[in-house]
């Protein structure tokens, strides 16, 4: 009940968190896309650069994100943006690669022969392949990886509290320093709702951007 009145009071202060939050994973998250997914097209020509690309890209996820943020500091700090939000930005546009990129790797490698030999049955070039045949299949699996890519961001901006980026994690870092159960608790369930409604949109998205053909399939 202490919670719930909390929360209540403090309304307005969580959702000016939360807007923070979706601020910092949206401007993350869209230049990963752009850059994620044609380099996951791209390394589908070559197996042996795709697994370069891909260890490379598995590396810097296992990397602790305070020791992103760290790194990031010094390099920044010259430019005057050492710590806030920039920081946070590049560190989870990292992080939002490998989902992305082997999603969309194993989507395009995985589209049926069978179809590919169509399409040039029928004269289309390679780029005409690619976008009017290839991606639409792709599309359900990469935008897998764009969910999962979202709802890791999600937890791992909550860190980013710590070199002052705001959002939600401010409840719970502020919630520790002050062992106060209620900004502790508030902060958890405001990213756990926010990873949940941000998952459920997604796969909406997910399923309208699925071609009609493939939906009736399954």
């Amino acid at each position: 009940m202490e919670i719930i009145q909390y929360m209540a009071a403090n309304m307005d202060l969580i959702l000016q968190k939360t807007w923070e939050h979706v601020f910092i994973i949206s401007v993350a998250i869209i230049p990963a896309i752009f850059t994620a997914v044609p380099i996951g097209i791209a390394i589908t020509a070559n197996d042996d650069y795709a697994k370069k690309v891909i260890t490379a890209s598995s590396v810097i996820l296992t990397i602790p994100s305070l020791a992103i943020f760290g790194i990031l500091i010094p390099i920044l700090s010259p430019f005057g943006y050492g710590i806030g939000k920039i920081p946070a930005i590049i560190a989870l546009y990292f992080y939002s690669q490998l989902p992305i990129l082997r999603n969309t790797y194993t989507a395009i490698k995985n589209v049926d022969p069978a179809l590919r030999e169509a399409a040039n049955g029928m004269g289309m070039t390679l780029k005409q392949r690619l976008f009017l045949a290839e991606i639409p299949l792709a599309t359900p699996v990469i935008l897998a990886g764009v969910r999962t890519a979202v709802v890791v961001n999600i937890s791992i901006a909550t860190i980013a509290t710590y070199i002052g980026a705001g959002g939600l994690g401010d409840f719970i870092a502020r919630g520790i320093s002050q062992t106060d159960k209620r900004q502790l608790v508030a902060g958890i369930i405001g990213v756990s709702v926010l990873a949940i409604c941000s998952d459920m949109c997604l796969a909406y998205l997910q399923k309208i951007l699925t071609p009609k053909g493939i939906r009736e399939e399954k």
